[in-house]
């Protein structure tokens, strides 16, 4: 599987540039030049220079230091909120699946339910009822997401469920927790691998989209949403304001995305048969 991963050019690209995202915001103390939030109020509105290299806004503040801080606001809400619906929506649907009957009627059709609202509008209702802020929006997006993880769990576990050697660990007398950690979940983890890229990708957006509408962390940190909102009014007179960080945020997504086209067509045996025909 890790070969074939290698081979896979898409995977390669994208991975790289994955990487590359996450050390950045790792290591955004000592990658950025100044201070994200410092105003050096007789350099407002400047222009690319070797002084500051992507310019400054209209408060003087290094827009490459706040565009790596961005990075690190964006890239710790989607993994935190991706491991939260990642770890309940698994569960959720796995258990669902095993069990059936009474819990799995009762489990998919909350899940139905969460599904069927639009994604931006239950992502506001929420953030406004528990308020701003990372965690705040950790949570509202884990929330999310939980549904999507946990349907695709569940179809997995629905077929892995019925394969001999999970019939033959019943019959051996394993535990349920067994045959759940050892017989299953091994075997159904490509798809929700897949999902975690995808997911990633939508996080990062949705992030943005709230942070944008002012539903994010509060001033003055830097957010790739908070910029491209409070760039826009400024756009007549520096326009790059506005594309910096609309780039950041559309080479994010599309790098997760390809990811997870990438490891799609890895790691699913169907779209590796089409690709042979």
């Amino acid at each position: 599987m890790l070969r074939a991963i290698l081979k896979n050019r898409r995977v390669l690209a994208s991975g790289w540039f994955v990487v590359l995202l996450f050390f950045t915001a790792l290591l955004a103390p000592f990658l950025a030049p100044y201070d994200p939030a410092k105003m050096h109020m007789r350099y407002s509105l400047e222009p690319p220079s070797k002084r500051f290299w992507l310019g400054t806004d209209d408060y003087g503040r290094d827009t490459l230091s706040r565009l790596i801080f961005g990075a690190r606001i964006s890239m710790q809400v989607a993994v935190y909120s991706v491991a939260l619906a990642l770890v309940a929506g698994v569960l959720l649907g796995v258990v669902a699946a095993y069990w059936g009957g009474m819990v799995d009627t009762v489990v998919m059709r909350m899940m139905d339910i969460l599904i069927s609202f639009p994604p931006i509008v239950l992502a506001i209702a929420i953030v406004a009822f528990l308020g701003t802020g990372v965690s705040k929006l950790v949570l509202a997006i884990g929330l999310l997401y939980v549904p999507r993880f946990a349907r695709i769990a569940y179809s997995s576990a629905l077929s892995v469920k019925q394969h001999e050697y999970v019939e033959a660990a019943r019959a051996v007398g394993s535990s349920n927790m067994r045959i759940i950690v050892r017989a299953i979940l091994p075997n159904m983890m490509a798809p929700v691998i897949v999902q975690t890229s995808l997911s990633l990708g939508s996080a990062i957006l949705l992030e943005s989209g709230l942070s944008f509408l002012g539903l994010g962390p509060p001033p003055p940190t830097a957010t790739w949403g908070v910029m491209v909102a409070k760039a826009r009014d400024l756009m007549d007179i520096e326009p790059t304001l506005v594309l910096w960080p609309s780039l950041a945020i559309a080479l994010s997504v599309l790098a997760f995305n390809t990811l997870g086209d990438g490891l799609r067509d890895t790691l699913d045996p169907r779209f590796r048969e089409l690709e042979r025909s």
